[in-house]
């Protein structure tokens, strides 16, 4: 029984030998390559640390990256992914809560690795690479592993302030691929474009799937979707057939006019989205454009191995679609929670909780934090059986598909009613010009606020909601922005918007 990913790789390494696994601007690596590198990074790894620590790593948009990843795996540890772009602030919070030993770093982010409080020692990519390999410490170390061994530490915002490390192990994130391929049906002929980060969740699709299908991928460079004909262009040119991109990746294209373009992406098969509820009037587009391609809508959060249910879009989506997300994939059971954690009815909305073994481990270094998010499956009393309460709302229809309802916390109370935030925002992308927007509600002053992106007028906005919403559910507060904020995994940043309340 496989229970580590290095498995995978060696299988991989030896059936597919030559053939390119990764590409990027600069050029591709093999199969037969990738495992050597990851050899030698692991041995400069192993002579400096003992298996089960973790590793940080900050390296680059390139194919390098996931051997790194796998040289830390070949070592017996595990990495935490940084992305160089973030804040100081945020990568020293990051480095002070994985409290690694070691900073794997390319020369390229050298000297910003130099400048962070850092006690330990810094490594450098390049150097690693040049370690001849040893196999026999090697062999020692990947005897270490188990399927509960740690793979990685993915860090997200923290309500406290602080990022949050999900701690996610081998054979959880072996089961989450398995259970995605078996819906894609990748083979050798496949190329993945990568669009999510290298640092972030969704990447793990683009690194890993190669490692059990024989696909390759292909890391787009990061400039080329803000220029949507390029951007189509490159698709086209490494005969990508797989995207598994965020919704708002998704949606980018779409909004910078892409299919106005005679020059659509020729040779995609499958598309795969996450991340956020995305808008109907831009998925449309993708479907009218390219028929036949089979669109996935996918929910699931980090602590899930990056996505728990799957829905395969048939229908004919219009400006108001809102998609279910769907049945969950092989190794998850869904189901649904009352707030006194009894079970929910059918029909009925309840809290989205997740069992099986593509959980994550828990929160890294914070056991408190852990045992409030994965707890006990209430609704067994007879042997230990964790799930994860992901704080999401759903409600099942009677044919077993479910449906997304928004946060628990984006549930406020206003004017006596109950309001989902989310329903606020829903209502605004019918607005015509209205690109992206957020809801958010100043509890203090009882102000509803919208923020949106687009070309409409706050007048038109308001109408549109007088004329089909409650009157508690009209924003009293619109604010038109250039830009909506972000954090670096490309979700609204909130916070900054919060700073805008008047």
């Amino acid at each position: 029984m496989e229970t580590s990913i290095l498995s995978w790789l060696d299988r991989a390494s030896a059936k597919y030998k030559e053939k390119t696994v990764y590409t990027d601007a600069s050029g591709s690596v093999s199969f037969q390559d990738l495992d050597a590198m990851t050899r030698s990074i692991g041995t400069g790894i192993a002579r400096r640390l003992s298996p089960g620590n973790p590793v940080a790593v900050m390296t680059g948009r390139h194919l390098y990256t996931p051997a790194c990843y796998l040289g830390a795996a070949r070592a017996g540890c595990f990495y935490a992914p940084m992305d160089a772009s973030m804040p100081e602030r945020r990568l020293n919070q990051i480095l002070q809560v994985i409290n690694a030993k070691f900073l794997l770093v390319d020369r390229e982010h050298l000297e910003k690795a130099s400048t962070l409080a850092f006690p330990g020692e810094i490594l450098i990519m390049e150097d690693l690479l040049e370690t001849p390999a040893d196999d026999a410490l090697l062999s020692a170390a990947q005897k270490t592993l188990t399927g509960f061994s740690p793979l990685y530490v993915i860090f997200t915002s923290g309500s406290t302030g602080v990022p949050k490390g999900v701690l996610t192990s081998h054979y959880s994130l072996m089961c989450y691929l398995d259970g995605l391929n078996e819906i894609l049906h990748l083979n050798e002929e496949d190329v993945l474009g990568n669009q999510s980060p290298l640092d972030y969740i969704a990447a793990i699709r683009d690194m890993y799937l190669p490692l059990i299908t024989g696909a390759a991928t292909v890391i787009i460079p990061k400039n080329e979707f803000a220029m949507v004909n390029q951007l189509f262009d490159t698709l086209n040119k490494y005969k990508v057939t797989t995207l598994c991109w965020s919704a708002a990746g998704l949606e980018t294209p779409a909004k910078l006019g892409a299919f106005d373009n005679a020059s659509v992406p020729r040779y995609l098969k499958h598309i795969v989205f996450s991340g956020s509820v995305i808008a109907g009037k831009y998925l449309k587009l993708w479907q009218q454009h390219l028929p036949g391609v089979q669109l996935i809508n996918q929910y699931g959060p980090t602590e899930a191995t990056a996505s728990c249910t799957w829905y395969e879009v048939r229908e004919e989506v219009n400006d108001d679609t809102i998609l279910p997300i769907g049945v969950p994939y092989k190794h998850y059971q869904v189901f649904l929670l009352n707030e006194d954690h009894t079970q929910t009815p059918q029909g009925e909305t309840g809290e989205i909780c997740i069992k099986g073994p593509a959980l994550a481990l828990g929160y890294y270094g914070a056991a408190e934090l852990t045992q409030k998010s994965f707890i006990q499956n209430p609704l067994n009393p007879n042997y230990r059986e964790l799930i994860y309460l992901t704080g999401d709302l759903g409600r099942m229809r009677k044919d077993g598909i479910l449906e997304f309802c928004g946060r628990k916390d984006r549930q406020i109370k206003h004017m006596g009613h109950r309001i989902e935030l989310d329903e606020i925002e829903i209502a605004a992308m019918q607005v015509e010009g209205v690109t992206e927007c957020c809801a958010l509600y100043d509890k203090e002053k009882s102000l509803l606020y919208l923020f949106y992106t687009g070309t409409a007028k706050s007048k038109e906005i308001v109408l549109y909601f007088r004329a089909n919403m409650p009157a508690f559910m009209v924003p009293r507060k619109l604010i038109s922005l250039e830009a909506m904020p972000l954090l670096p995994n490309g979700k609204r940043n909130l916070q900054e918007l919060k700073k805008l309340f008047k």
